[in-house]
């Protein structure tokens, strides 16, 4: 009845969590990680015959799975399981909870304005691909070709004639009387204007067979485009009533709309699939059936996707842009949350100057620690280095490393420094190495380079994905330095500075396919990202003087 899975193994003596898990980021409790490794015994036999790609399937699917455990209002605990959107391209199987909302119900009203919609774009295909469509813009074309063959053939005729006639004047002007000459200049006019006409008339005609073709190519294209907008309406007040009737629950038993949920966002029209992830289906079936939540984990099953790095069998946190609003705004509501472990930073008492001149520094900047203020802590490099250098006026940072990552950081002290040293970074004249390690053995050459286009995961900030299309080039030089106990020690030489540039291009399927140990959002989360500036190269903007700066990797 209400999809409640027992626990295999006597979990009686593991103690149960103080606070639900925070989603966007924990550490799965092990009551979590039991009943995920229970429900993975399952999807080994993939009894849906979903592609997950672990068997070389063609156009393999991986998809991410969660577990909730909860407790029976007797007290006993089990967990519950769902899937992200479709399984096997259906909404509900047997030992899952169902959607929230079932878009894939026959009977529904989704599936009748589905017909509807697909009848509509059914004519609008016929007219596109339609025959006499076709044949009008055929004849159109052809009718312009042959317009423009014979327009240019006349007006190149006239243009000859006229050389003619100027040729004809000056061979007769001696020869013929002022008489003879006025009327043969008379003919030669009434010769240029006929050929004007003609020109003229051949104009007129070809722009009215035109215009005769265009009226019936526009009562193609005014039928198409009003079945194009009787489509738009339709979608739009169908995705209206989805959004509206599309409720979630909270601990209270209280209701709210997708709508109402992400009005109150700055993206008030809710991202496609929004409510359909598992953590939201989860809590949804422990509310509706009084079961209390007491710990959640998701986790990734089958081959990743291209664009994102997805690793079999690793957890992972709920996505941001569709279940952050739902879970956060609503869903959570009254339930005691595990902190965010995002909003704590590293204690730094002192930040290391390894260089410093009249213009600029180089500060090596601690791991977990932020370079510039975030949302909601102010403690960083740039407010450490406001406090130890008051006078300097510049923008100061020319650049940032990410909070995990370790490191040197160039800071400018006025806004003529600032301009020249990101005159350098911009000319890529400023070089870069970076130490990491990876978790595992890469399965290419100790040395080469990586160029995987990056941009941002708008439904999952901060995460960055590979994107041919829209993403921006990036590009990186690696050097294997050691491989030792399944961990390979390597350099990285950024060419370009993107966001999650070195670790996206190391555990990327398509890059190097091993993550920096301790990578908390494309790897597996460790004591600290190892990842280290360790090296600057460049040609002091004002000095001229070379200068080379090195970090020790304290890894």
């Amino acid at each position: 009845m209400n999809n409640l899975q027992r626990f295999e193994t006597d979990v009686a003596e593991i103690p149960l969590p103080e606070f639900f898990t925070y989603p966007f980021y924990y550490e799965p409790h092990p009551l979590a990680i039991i009943a995920a490794e229970q429900l993975q015994k399952s999807l080994r036999i993939n009894p849906w015959g979903q592609p997950f790609g672990l068997s070389g399937e063609d156009k393999p699917i991986g998809k991410m799975f969660g577990v909730l455990v909860v407790r029976t209002l007797a007290g006993e605990l089990g967990y519950l399981a769902a899937f992200s959107g479709k399984l096997a391209d259906s909404n509900e199987h047997e030992g899952f909870v169902p959607p929230i909302f079932d878009l894939l119900k026959k009977t529904g009203y989704f599936k009748k304005e589905e017909r509807l919609i697909n009848g509509i774009t059914d004519k609008i295909n016929s007219l596109e691909s339609s025959e006499i469509y076709a044949s009008l813009c055929e004849q159109k074309d052809n009718t312009m070709q042959e317009f423009n063959l014979l327009g240019g053939q006349m007006k190149e005729q006239i243009r000859k004639n006229k050389i003619a006639r100027k040729n004809k004047r000056a061979e007769t002007v001696i020869a013929l009387s002022v008489a003879e000459y006025t009327l043969f200049q008379e003919s030669l006019q009434e010769e240029s204007k006929g050929e004007q006409i003609q020109l003229k008339h051949i104009i007129r005609n070809y722009k009215l067979k035109i215009a005769e073709i265009d009226e019936k190519i526009t009562a193609f294209l005014n039928q198409i485009s009003e079945l194009k907008q009787q489509r738009a309406s339709v979608s739009a007040l169908l995705q209206r009533r989805i959004f509206t009737s599309y409720t979630f629950l909270n601990c209270f038993h209280e209701e709210k709309s997708l709508l109402d949920i992400f009005a109150q966002t700055t993206t008030p029209n809710p991202p496609s699939g929004a409510g359909e992830c598992a953590a939201p289906k989860l809590l949804q079936h422990a509310f509706l059936h009084q079961l209390t939540p007491i710990c959640l984990a998701e986790f990734w099953w089958g081959s990743s996707p291209t664009s994102e790095v997805r690793v079999h069998g690793q957890f992972y946190p709920a996505c941001r842009g569709k279940c952050e609003p739902i879970l956060m705004n609503h869903m959570l509501k009254g339930i005691m949350l595990d902190k965010n472990p995002l909003l704590q930073q590293a204690k730094v008492l002192d930040i290391t100057v390894v260089y410093e001149d009249e213009f600029m520094m180089v500060v090596d900047k601690p791991a977990d620690f932020l370079s510039v203020p975030g949302k909601t802590l102010q403690d960083s490099v740039y407010e450490r280095i406001k406090t130890m250098r008051p006078f300097a006026t510049g923008p100061l940072l020319v650049h940032r490393l990410d909070m995990s990552t370790s490191g040197l950081l160039v800071v400018a002290k006025s806004l003529d420094s600032y301009k020249k040293l990101q005159f350098l970074f911009v000319k890529r004249r400023i070089h870069k190495t970076y130490e990491a390690l990876l978790d595992g053995v890469i399965n290419k050459p100790t040395t080469g380079s990586i160029n995987l286009p990056l941009r941002l995961d708008i439904d999952n900030r901060p995460f960055q994905v590979v994107c041919y299309e829209h993403g921006k080039a990036a590009t990186t030089e690696y050097e294997v330095k050691e491989v030792k106990n399944d961990i390979t020690r390597i350099l990285f030489k950024p060419l370009t500075g993107r966001t999650h540039q070195l670790r996206v291009h190391a555990a990327h399927s398509l890059g190097l396919n091993c993550p920096i140990v301790g990578d908390d959002l494309y790897g597996k989360k460790g004591v600290r990202l190892y990842l280290h500036a360790s090296r600057l190269s460049f040609i002091h903007p004002f000095t001229k003087e070379a200068i080379t700066l090195i970090s020790p990797t304290p890894f």
